[in-house]
């Protein structure tokens, strides 16, 4: 039975971050990654930009690390095999070949899986879900042939989606049961605003719409929806979400919620156990609540601070996280919380001439978080409000002015 002194569950941006960070601290304790995909670390975030998908870059730019990287800082890489089994008292996993390992420190960094539809015909050929490099390899050669797509779920997959196959020169349809793109984590004039730029770039929406069949032989041939229309296409793009495979983490009677709980030192519930990335549901210091985000800069963050704890420091995760996606000649960005809640109250800060439209999310009178459509401009003062935790009690006249500067909000005193 092999020992390793650290051993991490998960190639990704979270357990390769977290193995070079260790790597730093301690040049000579063994470090192991296990990685359930064949492939070393590449860009998740490169997946889903058009430059990838229309091949108009060198394929070999998703590899973020080269072979020989694990070779020279003597890190253990095991690909393809899924953990099946932990044991916390014998500090042992177990991968799906029968291989156990034991560890002294083991983080846990297994990142989300893609919801899979359920409906009937789900399991044809031509349906594709994002996540993975091999996903994407699915969609890129399907792309050079098909003429028609449909794109399921309102969201940055779908946004992003609906953006490449568009450039491809595909027809696009695009499904969502909301009533407007993005709800409710937006309001509907903002979801409207994305809506108009999307159909402005040929993009059709349905909304308030749900896919009841996939119809086809073996291959996908098209859509039966919930009112009986039939819609032809060659291709299903799926976005429903993602979720964390922990089942046989939380039977090791490691505590789970939507994520892996953690605390603010990404330490879980069990002794010398941390976990890290999209499965992580941590400790906010920030915001004082437990969240889980799906954020590659999160995910990296959270690497090193656990790698950090696990060779001895005591040092807390705070990072305000942040999204940003472009499309359509458009950019949207989310920062902090931006949850729809109770006890939360919203300002719209939106220019005169309706270019930027964004949305202030507060609570007890403190930002902590914010949607914003063509504004990234004001998204590093916003992140610092959130961090600062600055009252706005005396401000929220202000905040609804756009012309009003935010940067002068870092000056007043945290309250």
């Amino acid at each position: 039975m092999e020992k390793i002194k650290y051993l991490i569950i998960g190639g990704g941006v979270a357990g390769t971050t977290a193995a070079e960070t260790i790597r730093q601290l301690d040049p000579l304790g063994s470090c192991t990654i296990v990685s359930d995909e064949p492939y070393r670390m590449y860009s998740r975030i490169m997946l889903s930009k058009p430059n990838f998908f229309l091949e108009k870059i060198p394929f070999d730019q998703i590899w973020l690390k080269q072979d020989d990287w694990y070779q020279k800082n003597t890190i253990s890489l095991i690909t393809g095999k899924k953990a099946t089994a932990l044991d916390t008292t014998k500090k042992t996993v177990t991968l799906n070949d029968g291989t156990t390992i034991t560890y002294e420190k083991l983080l846990l960094a297994p990142g989300s899986r893609v919801r899979m539809w359920d409906i009937p015909g789900a399991e044809k050929e031509g349906i594709y879900y994002l996540r993975t490099l091999d996903d994407a390899k699915g969609i890129i050669a399907k792309v050079k042939s098909a003429k028609r797509a449909i794109v399921v779920g309102g969201g940055f997959v779908g946004f992003e989606m609906c953006e490449m196959l568009h450039l491809a020169g595909i027809e696009v349809t695009l499904i969502i049961r909301e009533p407007y793109f993005w709800d409710p984590i937006l309001d509907q004039r903002s979801g409207a605003r994305i809506e108009t730029i999307l159909e402005l770039g040929g993009i059709k929406i349905l909304r308030n719409s749900q896919v009841k069949e996939v119809v086809g032989n073996a291959t996908a041939q098209g859509v039966t929806l919930h009112n009986n229309i039939i819609l032809p296409t060659d291709m299903i793009v799926v976005g429903i979400g993602t979720y964390c495979p922990f089942a046989w983490i939380q039977t090791a009677g490691i505590q789970v919620n939507q994520g892996i709980l953690t605390n603010e030192y990404l330490m879980t519930n069990a002794p010398d156990v941390w976990a890290a990335g999209d499965g992580a549901e941590f400790k906010d210091v920030i915001l004082d609540e437990h969240i889980q985000l799906g954020n590659w800069a999160n995910a990296q963050m959270q690497g090193r601070v656990a790698a950090r704890n696990m060779c001895g420091d005591e040092t807390e995760f705070r990072l305000v996280s942040f999204y940003v996606t472009s499309g359509f000649g458009i950019t949207i960005a989310f920062a902090g919380d931006i949850r729809p809640s109770e006890g939360r109250e919203i300002i719209a800060r939106d220019t005169a001439d309706g270019i930027s439209l964004s949305r202030l999310i507060l609570k007890a009178d403190k930002i902590i978080g914010a949607t914003m459509i063509n504004n990234t401009k004001e998204l590093a003062t916003i992140t610092k409000l959130v961090e600062k935790g600055t009252s706005m009690k005396h401000s929220k006249e202000k905040l609804a002015d756009a012309s009003f500067d935010l940067k002068a909000l870092l000056e007043t005193p945290t309250q």
